[in-house]
C-alpha cells in the first residue's frame, strides 16, 4: 500500500475577478496556484506568484465532484440512534446531489415545514478520490485517495424515516456542506470528530470506532461504481445526530483538518 506522503492543505476559492482557484494554505496565507484539480493530484504545483490572506478571500468547496457517495451507518451508536442496522456487513449506501453542496460559512436553508420539520447534522470525514478508481483491492484502496476533508450530512430525518430510500430527505439545497479545504496525507482511519451545535458539543466520535474500515468502502463501492478525480465519499457520522433550527450555527471540527462552520436559516 502506498505510503501518504507530506501533509499539504489545499483550498479552492474565489478570486477578486470572480474565477475560482486552488491555492496551498501557509500560515495563513494561500500561495495562489495556476494548476487545475489533475495538476494538483499528480504534485504538479504551479506557484503563480501571488499570495493572499486566507481571510481575505470567500472559500469554495474544495472540489467539483462528478458524485457525492454517502455512506451511512458505518458508526455502530448512529445506526442504533436513527433507527438502522448496527455493525452491517456492507454499508448502508445513498448518493446526493451536487446540487447540496455548500462551502465553508455557507447558509444551510431550511426547507418548508411543509416538506420537513425535523432537519438533523451529521458531522464526518470525507475522503477526495484522486485516481479513477474501478474494482479496486481493498490493499490497494488508499492509493486512490488525494486526501480528505469535512462533511456534514445535513438530514430530513422525519422524511428518511418514512421515504424507502434516502433521495429526498438527504437530497435538498444546501444539505451537503462541505470543506473548508483537502489535507493530503492523512490517516483517516483514526481522525477524532467533534460537532458542536451553537457552541455546545454534540457529537465526539473518531473514524477508529467505525464497524466498516475506510479501505474496504473504498473497495466495496469501487466494485459498484467508477470512481473519478474529486468525487466526495462520506464515511458516515458518529451518534449524536440532533435538530437544527433557524438561528443556530454548527461547527464540524476533525482534527488535523479543521473546522467546517455553517449557518442555519
Amino acid at each position: 500500500m502506498q505510503v501518504l506522503q507530506k501533509t499539504q492543505t489545499i483550498v479552492r476559492y474565489q478570486k477578486p475577478n470572480g474565477e475560482a482557484s486552488y491555492g496551498m494554505v501557509e500560515n495563513g496565507e494561500i500561495l495562489q496556484l495556476s494548476s487545475s484539480f489533475t495538476d494538483i493530484v499528480n504534485n504538479d504545483l504551479k506557484f503563480d506568484g501571488v499570495k493572499v490572506n486566507y481571510s481575505d478571500v470567500k472559500i469554495l468547496e474544495p472540489v467539483v465532484p462528478s458524485k457525492i457517495v454517502n455512506f451511512g451507518w458505518t458508526y455502530a451508536e448512529h445506526a442504533k440512534e436513527t433507527g438502522g442496522t448496527a455493525n452491517l456487513k456492507e454499508p448502508f449506501l445513498f448518493l446526493k446531489p451536487t446540487s447540496s453542496m455548500i462551502p465553508d460559512q455557507g447558509d444551510i436553508i431550511l426547507p418548508s415545514s411543509d416538506l420537513t420539520k425535523q432537519v438533523e447534522l451529521e458531522g464526518e470525514v470525507a475522503i477526495i478520490i484522486g485516481r479513477r478508481a474501478k474494482n479496486v483491492k481493498e490493499e490497494e484502496a488508499m492509493d486512490y485517495v488525494f486526501g480528505c476533508t469535512i462533511f456534514n450530512d445535513v438530514t430530513a430525518r422525519d422524511l428518511t424515516k418514512k421515504d424507502p430510500q434516502f433521495t429526498r430527505g438527504k437530497g435538498f439545497d444546501t444539505f451537503g456542506p462541505l470543506g473548508p479545504c483537502i489535507v493530503t496525507g492523512l490517516d483517516p482511519t483514526n481522525l477524532r470528530i467533534v460537532t458542536k451545535l451553537n457552541g455546545k458539543v454534540v457529537q465526539d466520535g473518531n473514524t477508529s470506532q467505525m464497524s466498516l474500515s475506510i479501505p474496504f468502502l473504498i473497495s466495496w463501492i469501487s466494485q459498484v461504481m467508477t470512481l473519478e478525480p474529486g468525487d466526495v465519499l462520506a464515511t458516515g457520522s458518529p451518534s449524536g445526530s440532533c435538530p437544527m433550527k433557524s438561528g443556530d450555527t454548527v461547527v464540524v471540527e476533525v482534527e488535523q483538518i479543521g473546522k467546517l462552520c455553517n449557518y442555519v436559516k
